[in-house]
């Protein structure tokens, strides 16, 4: 199995039950600031979101701005190399090798943006939406802020320091959604959303620069380079390959069936990515340093990881059953009747994003793990399944049969290829199977209130309350029996069952 130490640095002993008993209060307390953080400001970008689609933007703006989004979060998937991780994951001072890693994640940022600058009127033509060329320019400059973020962000994530995180992504969102809202009222169409995301991430900068003072500092050392690229280049390659998984329906869309089919895809993707980015995203702000200070002791580190999973999957099933089963309701509701036809698209996208909060905590763990071969092997057999199903699903079926593809691949291969890398990697089918069993059975019982009710209660307002409660409380009382394994404790108070220990990755 892959060390993960700076350069010069000794590895330290591991420690099982005390290494975990010593992170568990920084870890919790992390987690929910996280938590806070990611559900505030998620709640403003969904408000911004409703704004924007009832009053300023249509579907075809929507599209570009869904592309232009999915080239940017490809881009920083790899734009600083994969050495950014080593802030969080390398012992020793951080600071000794931090000046390396800033060179490193600005010159490749800058190079890769300087790339994208070019290629845009291609990309946007390729994609079937020539007019985003400019918007992408501007986006983009995103990759270049965020190489710059990388050393003082790692630090701050490295010490669990997520209060002063989520000052620095309330001031992100409070400036750059003002910039969007102003510029979109004004006409700029999708403009608005490069120039906010641009304005935002600018503060985001110099907050993290003023949160972690003197992080700021270029140096060079060759040898600290070397090891750095060793360690990163492959997990920058497998984070690429994730985010293209993640993204490349957005691109079979465009090309396949432009810019207001794409538009009403995007907004359903971005529904259903709600539950992902207000449980998921706030959980992989700590999962990673969590899982890469326990990765020492196979037993802490399967211990951690099921629990983990069991709060984020009992967190997630009833907001993606209640999404799914109430989808054309609340589109109309909430962004209104001109946006009805993504509700089509919401329920399979749904599925996608439960699996999706699965396997985005599965890889934090094998990379914490240093399985990097086979988080590698999983990203690229499922981009590999993936584009020919979407290509044949969007012609067959529009944007449902996209979501439906993903579904397909994500469910019927991905799943069981991740569960036999974290078997590798010493995480068995027992714990993965306690953590998800009584929130699955939860959501089944979910499925059937909300399928039965929505009928007799009906669409409106005060029905889907209505029904939305009903289902909750019945899937309270099925995920009841399982609060024990959640604790991390057994009835009786007896201790958890030892886990196996991992098996080395033979490389």
């Amino acid at each position: 199995m892959d060390t993960a130490r700076a350069p010069g640095s000794e590895p330290g002993e591991a420690a099982e039950a005390p290494v975990f008993a010593a992170l568990g209060p920084k870890v919790r307390s992390a987690a929910r600031w996280s938590l806070v953080n990611t559900v505030v400001l998620r709640l403003g970008n969904f408000a911004t979101g409703i704004v924007l689609a009832r009053f300023a933007l249509g579907p075809a703006e929507w599209g570009v701005y869904g592309l232009a989004q999915t080239v940017l979060l490809v881009l920083l998937s790899a734009n600083e190399l994969g050495v950014g991780l080593a802030l969080v994951r390398w012992e020793g001072d951080p600071r000794r090798f931090a000046p390396t890693v800033l060179t490193l994640s600005t010159l490749s940022s800058g190079l890769l943006y300087a790339a994208l600058f070019a290629a845009a009127p291609a990309v946007g033509g390729l994609l079937g939406t020539a007019d985003a060329t400019e918007v992408l320019r501007v986006m983009c400059l995103c990759v270049v802020i965020d190489g710059v973020a990388q050393v003082p962000g790692g630090i701050l994530t490295r010490e669990f320091a997520q209060g002063r995180r989520m000052l620095i992504d309330g001031l992100n969102f409070v400036t750059g959604t003002a910039v969007t809202l102003l510029l979109a009222f004004a006409g700029w169409g999708a403009m608005s959303f490069a120039c906010g995301a641009v304005v935002g991430n600018l503060v985001s900068l110099i907050g993290c620069a003023l949160a972690a003072p003197g992080a700021l500092r270029f140096g060079w050392d060759a040898g600290q380079a070397r090891a750095l690229l060793r360690f990163g280049l492959p997990l920058a390659g497998a984070s690429m390959l994730a985010l293209a998984v993640v993204n490349v329906d957005t691109m079979v869309l465009g090309a396949a069936l432009g810019n207001v089919a794409l538009g009403f895809y995007v907004l359903a993707f971005n529904i259903s990515g709600w539950p992902v980015r207000i449980i998921s995203e706030a959980a992989r702000r700590v999962s990673f340093a969590g899982f890469s200070r326990l990765a020492g002791s196979p037993r802490a580190l399967a211990e951690g990881f099921a629990r983990a999973l069991g709060v984020l999957i009992t967190g997630t099933v009833p907001l993606c059953v209640l999404l799914a089963g109430l989808a054309e309701p609340v589109v109309r509701l909430v962004y209104g009747s001109q946006w009805t036809p993504a509700a089509a698209a919401l329920p399979w996208l749904m599925a996608l994003g439960l699996i999706r909060i699965g396997g985005e905590l599965a890889y934090d763990c094998l990379v914490a793990a240093g399985q990097r071969r086979s988080l590698f092997l999983v990203q690229g057999l499922w981009l590999v399944a993936l584009i020919p199903v979407l290509l044949a699903a969007a012609r067959l079926n529009g944007i449902v049969g996209v979501a439906q593809g993903h579904v397909l691949v994500a469910g019927g291969l991905v799943v069981p290829v991740f569960l036999v890398a974290l078997r590798r990697g010493g995480i068995g089918l027992g714990p993965v199977g306690r953590a998800c069993a009584w929130p699955f059975l939860g959501g089944a019982v979910m499925t059937v209130l909300v399928l039965g009710l929505r009928g007799p209660f009906g669409d409106g307002p005060l029905g889907l309350v209505a029904v939305g409660a009903v289902a909750l409380a019945g899937y309270a009382v099925c995920v009841l029996p399982g609060r024990d394994f959640l604790r991390g404790t057994r009835r009786a108070g007896r201790p958890a069952a030892p886990v196996p220990p991992a098996r080395q990755d033979v490389r």
